[in-house]
This record gives C-alpha cells, structure tokens and sequence, in this order.
C-alpha cells in the first residue's frame, strides 16, 4: 500500500474516530476510585519534561496510589492524537497543530490544550551546497509527518519564499513524511536534500549528518518564542477525572522547574530514557546543541496558536481557524497559584 493511501486511510480513520472519542467513555474508575492514566509522548528533546517526569516518578509522585500511569511513545502528532481518538491515550504531549487539527475535526469537542512544555527547538536542515529558498526548487524535504507542527512550518515558509507544495508531494519542492531516524539516514545517503524536524533531529542532522542550517524557525517569530510542545487531553477525561488532571499537571510543574534548575542532570536523564526507549542514546554532543535551542515552560504560550493555526490554513491543511475553547488552564493556574506562581493566559 502507497503511503499516500496510507495517509488518507488514516485521514478517514481518524475523523471516523473523532466523534467515538468526543462521545466516549473515559479510563476505567473501579468502586475504589481508581483510575488508569494513559500517557503519550516522543522519545525526542522536545519531550524532555514528559521523560524526565516519568523517569524520575515526579508524575507517580503527585498522582498518588490510586492512579496507575501507563505509558506509550510515538514518532509523530498526528499518529498520537488518532490513538487519543481512538481511546487509548488520555493525556499527550503533541505539536500545537495536531492538537489545533483534532479541535477542528471534532468541531471543539474531543481535546483541551491545558498547558505548555517546550519552546523552540526546530528548524530546517540542508546540504551544505543550498545557500537560499532558491536553490530548493526542484529539490525533495522531509518532515516528520503530513500535518504535523514542522510538517506546516515548513509548507508555510517555502510558499513564504514563492515556491509550491502539495499534500501530495508535488508543487516546487517536494515534501517526503518519514519518521525522523530514517530522515537521518535519507539524508546521509543523499536521498533527500534537507528537512525541517525537531530537537535533537535538527543537531543531528547537522552533527551527524554534516547538514547546515538554513531555517532557526525561533528567528520567524517574534521574540523567538514559539510553541513545539503542548500537553492535551481528552475532555471526556478532564471531566471525568479533573483531580488526576490536576495532579497531572502539579507533576509538569514540578517537571520543569527541576528541568530549569538541574540542565546538566535533566541532559542525562532524558538521553537515558531516550536511549531505553529507542535502544539508542544521543551523543553527549548533540544533547548540548540541542539543549540551547529548547526552552521548557508550562506556559501554553496561547497568543501564537493563532499564528500557528492560520499557517496550517495556508498550507491547506486546516479549514477552520476558530480556536474558542481549545485552551484550558483552568486546572493548571490553580497549580500555580498554590504553588505562589504567575497564572498563564489561556
């Protein structure tokens, strides 16, 4: 089967799901109150919080006995927010656009964005002989998946600089989803000619691949701030249990602000859990490089979604940019205000 069947099956499978999850149940809740959480992420930098919350029992900690946390990794957004709708995700870590798409698609009913967690952290990587947009034409990029945050980015700045895409692959410059080690690979063999991924895939494919970096997407926006990583959940299971949500999210705090104040320790123990994830670990090298270009926050950074779900519009593959209720940091301002923290804007 083509991938791009594969692709539109998937399309037709989600939305098929969309509703089921709007309308579904929520984790099992025996007579003893107790509740099973199901957690998402990716093995990437980008997910540092969600690894070290896990490895370090932080999240364990702040959900109490009567909360099993089971756990589940996934290369791409679009992949984690189909298994959400699919039932067997609760909370995720995911890019804003998976989330904004799954908003959209379930008409504002299926997730709620309820905090932030990384900040920056991607960019596009070519062969050192490209120097401009100009001389992509012609030329094949990867992205993580069709849709996915970096996916949209990326569509966004080549029509920025006057060159076409296509879902498809067609149009100026041609864009491959694979999964980010086998854009590595692509990329050494030659295969492909750059592609626009998350940390730690954007060191590597300039340390390990000999690539250069053509795009800091952090320089397309002001401040340089822009969010790569959110935590969403289903709002059946928010409203079902908005106590694990809450002690959920006491976790992503307590997560970050070790993660802020320990960089050195928070390197090793996200590489390690990497590596138990992937069979792998990151160099020691490529970890640093990748470390200075990521900001851990809570803060779901609200007032760029609007720039972030316009550009998937652009690129086709939004319909709908009215986000009214996709942002809920009710439950996460109560952790901050118990916490003599700034409460975030939602």
């Amino acid at each position: 089967m083509g991938r791009l069947l594969r692709q539109r099956l998937a399309v037709v499978s989600l939305a098929m799901g969309l509703v089921a999850a709007a309308c579904g149940g929520s984790s099992t809740a025996g007579s003893s109150g107790h509740v099973d959480l199901r957690l998402g992420y990716f093995p990437n930098l980008t997910h540092a919080t969600a690894l070290v919350g896990v490895a370090n029992g932080i999240f364990a900690k702040h959900l109490g006995p009567n909360v099993t946390l089971s756990t589940k990794t996934f290369n791409a957004g679009p992949d984690e927010i189909q298994a959400m709708f699919a039932n067997s995700l609760d909370i995720a870590y995911v890019g804003p656009n998976p989330a904004i798409n799954a908003f959209q698609k379930s008409s504002g009913e299926a997730v709620r964005l309820i905090a932030g967690a990384t900040s920056g952290g991607a960019g596009l990587v070519v062969k050192p002989s490209i120097n401009s947009a100009a001389d992509l034409k012609g030329k094949k990029l990867a992205s993580p998946q069709l849709g996915n945050t970096q996916d949209v980015a990326l569509r966004k700045w080549l029509k920025s600089q006057g060159l076409t895409t296509t879902p498809e692959g067609g149009g100026d410059v041609q864009i491959l989803p694979q999964d980010n080690a086998q854009t590595l690979d692509t990329f050494k063999a030659g295969q492909i000619d750059g592609a626009w991924v998350p940390e730690p895939w954007m060191s590597r494919l300039q340390i390990d691949g000999k690539g250069k970096l053509l795009v800091n997407e952090g320089t397309l926006w002001g401040g340089g701030k822009f969010l790569t990583t959110t935590v969403v959940v289903r709002t059946t299971f928010l409203h079902d249990h908005p106590d694990v949500v809450q002690n959920f999210l006491k976790g992503h705090v307590d997560a970050t602000d070790w993660i802020n104040q320990n960089p050195t320790q928070a390197q090793e123990v996200a590489n390690q859990a990497i590596a138990q994830l992937t069979g792998k670990a990151l160099s020691s090298q490529v970890v640093a490089a990748a470390w200075k270009n990521l900001t851990f926050t809570w803060d779901p950074l609200a007032s760029t979604l609007r720039q972030e779900a316009d550009d998937a519009q652009s690129a086709g593959l939004l319909q709908n940019t009215n986000l009214k209720g996709l942002v809920d940091v009710a439950a996460l301002n109560a952790v901050l205000k118990a916490d003599a923290k700034n409460t975030v804007s939602g």
